[in-house]
């Protein structure tokens, strides 16, 4: 494993509030640490909390930390987020992971078991591309549009995509993803989508040993509903699946009230 010195200065890593328990907050694709913005008063009153930006997001200012090849696959963001917690000495943690990060989380957890006491999984998928036995929610001619849409015209991709996977009914919330998804360099955002919407690790589920909690929406243009049922029969250690009421692939911003008591409710 290739460790980075002073990772988590460069990702804007911070620690909150005081409580016994530890939780990390991960972002998934196009955003950064402020789509936990609105869960943090309620999260910081109870737990210590590490939030950091992944090295794709705009918040973070160093363009060279995005190395299209380190980050081919999830392997490497696994290696920066157990690296940015041996920084912060962290001996456990509950991981909390968006998206993209839910998978990451579950590749650091085979890597390092001891370090993850829980995995809170929100949105997660192994993979997005649908196959004869497998729906992921896209097809192959849906994705490579996605590509051609990102490379053409970025600016208005992003404001699409933006209103696409937020919940239609919060503006406002449409607005601050859009945002931060406008706020990564282009080549950045290409190089990463192939990534994420290429990728297939349905195969490291049964390593994951830790027990894991799906939070659901109830209609997530995403992540279809059959992803966390199927996640939940693969994975090896104890997994829950947890669906919050309402649309879309951000609860967090979206549903912030159901978000933490769900939240609450798996942390005991």
């Amino acid at each position: 494993m290739v460790m980075r010195k002073d990772l988590g200065t460069a990702m804007n890593a911070r620690i909150l509030g005081s409580g016994q328990e530890t939780i990390v907050l991960a972002h998934g694709y196009g955003g950064d640490q402020s789509v936990w913005d609105e869960i943090l008063p309620d999260l910081t009153a109870r737990y210590t909390v590490v939030l950091f930006d992944w090295c794709f997001s705009g918040a973070v200012k160093d363009p060279t930390l995005y190395d299209p090849v380190r980050y081919s696959s999830y392997d490497g963001f696994a290696e920066d987020l157990i690296c940015i917690a041996e920084e912060m000495k962290l001996k456990t943690c509950v991981f909390v992971g968006h998206s993209m990060s839910g998978m990451i989380g579950c590749i650091a957890s085979i890597k390092r078991p001891q370090l993850f006491s829980r995995m809170v999984l929100v949105g997660p998928s192994p993979r997005f591309l649908n196959m004869e036995e497998y729906e992921g929610g896209f097809s192959m001619s849906q994705i490579e549009q996605l590509f051609s849409s990102i490379e053409s015209n970025f600016e208005e991709w992003a404001s699409c995509f933006a209103s696409l996977v937020v919940d239609a009914s919060d503006p406002l919330s449409i607005v601050k993803f859009g945002n931060c998804l406008k706020r990564m360099r282009p080549e950045v955002a290409l190089s990463l989508a192939k990534t994420v919407f290429l990728s297939d690790y349905r195969d490291i589920l049964d390593k994951v040993v830790i027990p894991c909690d799906i939070i659901h929406t109830r209609n997530d243009i995403v992540v279809p509903n059959s992803v966390p049922k199927y996640m939940q029969t693969k994975i090896k250690g104890k997994c829950e699946v947890n669906i919050i009421d309402t649309e879309g692939h951000f609860p967090q911003l979206t549903a912030r009230a159901q978000f933490v008591e769900v939240l609450a409710r798996i942390l005991g």
